[in-house]
C-alpha cells in the first residue's frame, strides 16, 4: 500500500510547517507541536545510510556547523507532496581542512548522534576547503514522498 498524495502533502506539512493533520482519530486529528523548532541540516562525506546517524560520516572542515531551518512556511515550502527549503541555507566558511561533500541529511538535534528524518546524495560532490561556503540556494534541498 502506498500512501495518497493528500496524506503525502499533510504529512511534510506537520513535519516541516508544524500544520495539523485533521480528522486522524478525531476532528483535531493529529495536533502540531507547542513550539515548531527547527530542523538541522548536515552535510556528510559518504552515505550515512539507513543505519547510520547524523554523525555518521559527517563534515568535519574548521568552520563546519549544522544549519537550523525552522519549521515553518519561513523555512520550507510544501506543495504536491514535496518539501524544499524556502530560504538560502549557508554552511560555514571552511577556515582550515577540507572534505569532499557527497550527501546531506535533515536531523533535529545541532550536534551529536541524532536520528535522521531524511537523507540523500547530492547532485554531485563538493570539494570544500579554504574559503568555500557551502551553500543550498533556495529550492535546492528537496524530500519528496512517494
Amino acid at each position: 500500500m502506498s500512501k495518497s498524495n493528500t496524506f503525502e502533502n499533510q504529512l511534510l506539512d506537520l513535519l516541516f510547517n508544524n500544520t495539523d493533520i485533521p480528522n486522524i482519530g478525531d476532528a483535531a486529528g493529529i495536533q502540531n507541536s507547542a513550539a515548531a523548532g527547527s530542523y538541522y541540516i548536515v552535510l556528510h562525506t559518504a552515505d550515512p545510510g539507513e543505519a547510520g546517524n547524523a554523525s555518521t560520516s559527517e563534515a568535519t572542515y574548521t568552520g563546519y556547523a549544522r544549519v537550523a531551518v525552522a519549521r515553518t512556511a519561513g523555512g520550507w515550502t510544501v506543495a504536491g507532496a514535496t518539501v524544499s527549503n524556502a530560504a538560502q541555507i549557508a554552511f560555514g566558511e571552511c577556515t582550515a581542512g577540507s572534505d569532499i561533500v557527497t550527501y546531506c541529511s535533515i536531523t533535529v538535534a545541532s550536534s551529536g548522534a541524532s536520528v535522521i528524518l531524511y537523507s540523500g546524495a547530492l547532485t554531485a560532490s563538493r570539494s570544500i576547503s579554504a574559503g568555500i561556503t557551502p551553500l543550498f540556494a533556495i529550492g535546492a534541498l528537496t524530500v519528496t514522498e512517494d
